[in-house]
């Protein structure tokens, strides 16, 4: 058994959690998400830029800090391994997008009403974050070998992934979808953006809950993915949850900014997988070999940029 090593103290861990209840609370009440309206290219623009803006002046106060209290050498590693984090969560997290995509298309969501239930499953996607990082880093403290497991796990996956890239998912016979059509009265319209109705005395469900709790399903199946890959490039739970909620918070952003050109990176699907491989690969070979760092990132951007470039010059073939 090995204790959980980290640098941050109880205030960082207090004031990074008020930082991100402070950024929700400004999305929620001060910058209009609770009036349902249609986010356009340029305001999604402007927030993925403010994300991405955040994070890395995020990295650069933790390497200020930590320069100034430890060391020169430990803030360049610490604030590589945010950085690198914080990308391979982002790149993992397109992912999502394409399923937000095939979900809300199913249900023929309004433009809209979208930007309140990513909202909601931002909120929830951070929950069990939460809750997963804190218990991957008590089961790497008492279980060393669980690294292998999540490389297995990772190396799995990516190779399904690979294997499944062009298969649509058959939401009609999704079980959770079946169960909440079977066990819920549900509306056929959707009645603005409220997720529940009275009629006729009793409670109805409209198709925006459907839609909410498939997501935060969806945000449940991605966090066992990306979590673990986040533990192939450091062990330590605060660079673990940092780079994890930069990457979701700016999930509803790159949503909106990439929604309308998904189809263009077709490719991007093989790339993530071959991403996944890698880490897996990586964290079951680190027994014998260590890869730097800064290596794995290079590979990984390498490994997205290829499948981003032959996306573009590839265009993908559609069928009338």
């Amino acid at each position: 058994m090995a204790d959980i090593e980290t640098f941050a103290t109880v205030p960082m861990w207090a004031g990074f959690i008020l930082f991100v209840v402070g950024m929700l609370v400004i999305d929620m009440v001060v910058l209009g998400g609770r009036n349902a309206h249609k986010v356009s290219f340029r305001e999604a623009l402007g927030w993925s830029i403010a994300w991405f803006a955040l994070a890395l002046l995020f990295n650069l106060l933790l390497w200020w800090h930590l320069d100034n209290t430890v060391g020169r050498e430990v803030a360049n590693v610490k604030g590589l391994e945010f950085l690198s984090g914080y990308l391979i969560e982002k790149a993992l997290s397109v992912d999502n997008i394409f399923v937000f995509l095939m979900l809300f298309s199913y249900f023929a969501v309004p433009a809209e009403f979208q930007r309140r239930v990513l909202l909601y499953g931002v909120i929830g996607a951070i929950v069990m974050r939460a809750v997963m990082i804190l218990l991957g880093a008590w089961l790497i403290s008492q279980f060393s070998w669980i690294l292998y497991v999540f490389g297995a796990f990772l190396l799995f996956t990516g190779v399904k992934m690979l294997v499944f890239a062009n298969h649509e998912p058959d939401l009609e016979a999704n079980p959770l979808l079946r169960w909440m059509r079977g066990h819920m009265r549900v509306t056929n319209e959707y009645h603005g953006e409220r997720f529940f109705i009275m009629r006729d005395g009793l409670r109805h469900a409209t198709p925006l809950f459907l839609v909410l709790v498939l997501i935060e399903f969806t945000d449940l199946v991605f966090a066992v993915d990306s979590i673990p890959a986040i533990f192939a490039i450091t062990s330590d739970p605060f660079i673990v949850f940092t780079s994890n909620m930069f990457a979701i918070m700016g999930l509803r952003a790159l949503y909106f900014l990439l929604a309308g050109m998904a189809d263009r990176f077709h490719y991007l699907k093989y790339g993530l997988a071959v991403v996944l491989v890698f880490i897996g690969g990586k964290m079951l070979a680190a027994q014998w070999y260590h890869l730097p760092v800064q290596v794995s990132l290079g590979i990984v951007g390498l490994i997205l940029l290829v499948a981003i470039a032959a996306s573009l010059i590839r265009p993908a073939r559609h069928t009338a």
